[in-house]
């Protein structure tokens, strides 16, 4: 138990990237902003209710764990800004992508007055800023800074919506989710921007009183000039040393150009015929993206999912290895043990390079607006289940060609009606085997209990069709099911007029090659161990086997059933087919 604990968070280890640690931080940041306008929102009730609104929200972000990940989620997501400055070279989407960049980049310049005015004043000479003090400074002694104060609101705000968007749109419940998402976007900022509003107008008004000057700016409060110039000092001092840090990557992003044109231009050779010749150091995707050249890349290039795949043609030695995010999300499709097959965003050859692109790029803007995220790619969680008929080349050895069609189609008929009247869907049709997919509508546990029904189903149904065919049959048809569950990609595959939506991913692959291993192991069915948990069947149901995976290192724990009818005990029975 212990080492299979290690392993996985070894292989959670390898999964993280720059791009993993900087949506940490940067959900972080997130929780602090809603956190913030939400305290700011209340400013529509009372003063009363926006000190206790700040008096909650300091509690917990200035509770000492919480603030050491807050100021540390802070300073990596601001430096791997700048990183992203200088390392992105091409931009999947023309518009929000640099968009996203810019206003990330103005945060720091655009709060830093605020947060030398509270924090620094606060740290350094015991100021005790809150609300009443903030208004008075901003709506009366420094108006403008009332308008900077909107500014930076809107700008943090729209900038983590977008990230926030990147991050969820593969997700299987933001379909459902994203209206709910979207007013929430529309409401917060601007109950909160009404709330200072609120709040700035009352504290114009009181500023009139003298007692009311007498409480709220006395001194010890508010600080004096002197104080106040220091802070300023400190502002400037940072706004120079922050443009500095963007100005050298700048200067760092013209340094390596130039020296990427000095190293030399390497030539990369498409499948279908097209070359084209760009510098050394860009990334294959970078590459197509620059010269307009279609690719595949769902995620836009932050690989996250692995439809930007590539297969490399020819010798695969002077390639440079894969980061550990590369190798992770390989893996999880079932390609890290192939040296030919790489994510292209993420491979940035030293030499010509010929390749064909797995995945063809049918997704246009007006796909993209009219097409669900399901359509387009989605990663989920699906149960798969390969289903194969037995024997089928000798059942037309000696028959007519349109004989086997045939039997073939009423097997195929008869384990597709099994799979949809238990609420799964007939996806794909190879020769005389089935992959049928379980869970694009409903929970995981559903999902696996969906399938090991139609498993116990598709033998009601193959009995009933043997008894129909029982003269023309020399022996019955026999089969054999794998079944595997895990997240998958699923969206339209293929070239043009022939797309068809499918899954991909390493719970397929693993379905596929459980339901070869019924042959071996003399069965009909075969599920793996996270479908048995997943579907909340009893350890001792069936008898367990550990059997090896192609491209997986490590063995996998299998359920074996010798008759698929069997499982009709541990679920649902079976409704008989007329």
């Amino acid at each position: 138990m212990a080492e299979s604990t290690q392993a996985q968070l070894g292989k959670f280890i390898r999964g993280i990237s720059i791009r993993q640690i900087r949506l940490g931080c940067g959900l972080v940041l997130f929780a602090y902003l809603v956190s913030h306008f939400v305290n700011h929102a209340l400013g529509n009730i009372s003063m009363e209710a926006l000190a206790t609104g700040v008096y909650l929200h300091t509690l917990f972000w200035q509770f000492l764990p919480v603030a050491a990940v807050f100021y540390a989620a802070a300073l990596t997501h601001a430096g791997l800004g700048i990183w992203a400055l200088y390392e992105r070279r091409q931009f999947r989407w023309k518009a929000i992508e640099p968009l996203q960049l810019v206003l990330g980049l103005s945060i720091p310049a655009l709060i830093i007055t605020h947060l030398a005015g509270v924090r620094l004043g606060h740290t350094l000479f015991g100021h005790e800023k809150l609300y009443p003090q903030v208004f008075y400074a901003y709506w009366v002694v420094w108006p403008y800074k009332m308008w900077l104060m909107f500014i930076v609101l809107i700008v943090a705000w729209v900038h983590g919506c977008i990230g926030l968007y990147f991050w969820l749109r593969m997700k299987a419940f933001f379909k459902n989710a994203a209206p709910f998402l979207l007013a929430a976007a529309v409401l917060i900022p601007t109950l909160a921007m009404l709330g200072l509003y609120q709040g700035g107008r009352t504290v114009v008004e009181d500023s009139r009183n003298p007692e009311w000057r007498a409480e709220n700016l006395p001194r010890e409060k508010t600080g004096t000039w002197a104080e106040q110039k220091i802070l300023d000092q400190i502002t400037d001092y940072f706004l120079i040393g922050y443009l500095g840090l963007i100005g050298l990557a700048l200067v760092g992003r013209g340094v390596r150009a130039l020296n990427e044109r000095r190293h030399g231009i390497i030539t990369l050779s498409y499948g279908n015929g097209r070359t084209v010749r760009v510098p050394k150091g860009l990334s294959v995707l970078e590459a197509s993206l620059r010269n307009n050249v279609p690719h595949a890349s769902v995620c836009g290039g932050r690989a996250r999912c692995s439809t930007c795949r590539i297969r490399v043609i020819g010798d695969c030695d002077h390639l440079p290895a894969p980061s550990n995010r590369e190798a992770f999300v390989l893996n999880r499709v079932g390609a890290g043990a192939d040296p030919s097959i790489r994510l292209a965003c993420q491979l940035r050859p030293e030499t010509d390079l010929s390749f064909f692109q797995i995945f063809l790029p049918q997704i246009t803007a007006a796909t993209l607006r009219t097409s669900s995220p399901a359509r387009i790619g989605e990663e989920r969680y699906l149960v798969s289940m390969f289903v194969d008929m037995r024997g089928s080349t000798k059942l037309a050895e000696k028959r007519l060609p349109f004989d086997t069609v045939f039997i073939v189609n009423r097997f195929l008929g008869a384990v597709s009606q099994a799979v949809i009247e238990c609420g799964g869907q007939p996806n794909q049709f190879v020769g005389d085997g089935q992959l049928a997919l379980f869970g694009l509508a409903t929970s995981p546990q559903t999902a696996c209990r969906q399938a090991l029904k139609a498993a116990a189903q598709i033998a009601v149904h193959v009995d009933e069709l043997n008894q129909f065919l029982k003269h023309d049959l020399r022996e019955p048809i026999r089969f054999g099911i794998g079944i595997h569950g895990g997240e998958v990609i699923i969206g339209d595959i293929g070239y043009r007029d022939h797309m068809v939506f499918t899954a991909l991913g390493d719970a397929v692959n693993v379905a596929a090659r459980l339901q070869d291993m019924t042959k071996s192991l003399s069965c009909e069915v075969i599920f793996s161990e996270e479908v048995r948990k997943t579907a909340g069947l009893p350890p001792d149901a069936l008898p367990q086997h550990d059997v090896d995976i192609r491209g997986r290192a490590e063995p996998m724990v299998v359920r074996a059933a010798a008759s698929a009818t069997s499982l009709s005990a541990l679920v649902e029975e079976p409704a008989v087919a007329a």
